[in-house]
């Protein structure tokens, strides 16, 4: 087992700071299955609002994973997938930024801080890509899939969920945050309306889960749902994110 004694006592600093008492034996048999973090830097990400008066999603999203990932990267070998950052009306802007590794932390964050979000939204291609990593055919794995918007570069993830959900170990995770539908099209309509994502079907058929979150209170809950393991189960912000019925 990767975990080691000075992995054990960073898992139980990290949990007991957030009032949740755990053991070290617990702590070592959680979370065995490596996982990789798919990433949306598209455009939609740089988007504020109806209002033009909030923040860019990304400015949540960053403080999300700088809260979420020092608690989970003691317990989970992670890895990290993004697409979009900077590549105006591309597709071709997958990248896969490192394999799981150990005590990822710092380097997901990092990673993240450094986006600047444009482009299309290749996430069947960067969800295929992150299944090719973990190996899939071969070993048990999950990917967490962080997303706001749809697939728009012509990928079919419902395909994707069907071929990845033959015979194989791997469990996919969808966090839906702030999906709109077409921005703005209806004057009339509703803004916080809530739209699923073409996309949960990687969930639904792998036996992940679906997670609209719609704050970063939410974000971070989901977060720590879908990486955390029993470790950070019971560990939750003021308001748990909201699961979809699977």
């Amino acid at each position: 087992m990767w975990a080691t004694s000075k992995t054990a006592k960073s898992i139980l600093s990290g949990v007991t700071a957030l009032g949740v008492a755990i053991t070290p034996v617990a702590a070592q048999e959680t979370c065995t299955r490596d996982a990789m973090v798919v990433f949306d830097g598209s455009g939609s990400m740089a988007e504020m609002g109806f209002n033009l008066m909030d923040e860019p999603r990304i400015f949540d999203a960053r403080r999300a994973v700088r809260t979420v990932m020092p608690q989970v990267a003691p317990v989970r070998r992670m890895g990290l997938v993004t697409y979009g950052f900077g590549r105006q009306e591309s597709c071709s802007s997958v990248v896969v930024r490192f394999p799981p590794e150990p005590d990822a932390a710092d380097r997901i964050i990092a990673e993240i801080d450094r986006l600047h979000p444009a482009g299309e939204t290749p996430l069947t291609e960067a969800i295929a890509e992150a299944a090719r990593v973990l190996d899939y055919e071969h070993k048990p794995g999950e990917i967490v899939l962080v997303t706001d918007g749809k697939e728009t570069c012509g990928g079919s993830p419902c395909q994707l969920a069907a071929d990845l959900a033959a015979g194989a170990d791997l469990t996919v995770h969808v966090i839906g945050f702030r999906v709109r539908g077409e921005h703005f099209n209806w004057p009339d309509q509703p803004q916080n309306m809530m739209i699923e994502p073409v996309a949960r079907c990687l969930a639904d058929r792998t036996g992940g889960m679906y997670v609209h979150t719609e704050t970063l209170d939410d974000l971070i809950g989901a977060l720590r749902q879908t990486l955390g393991c029993q470790v950070l189960s019971e560990v939750t912000p003021a308001r748990p994110a909201r699961l979809g019925a699977l």
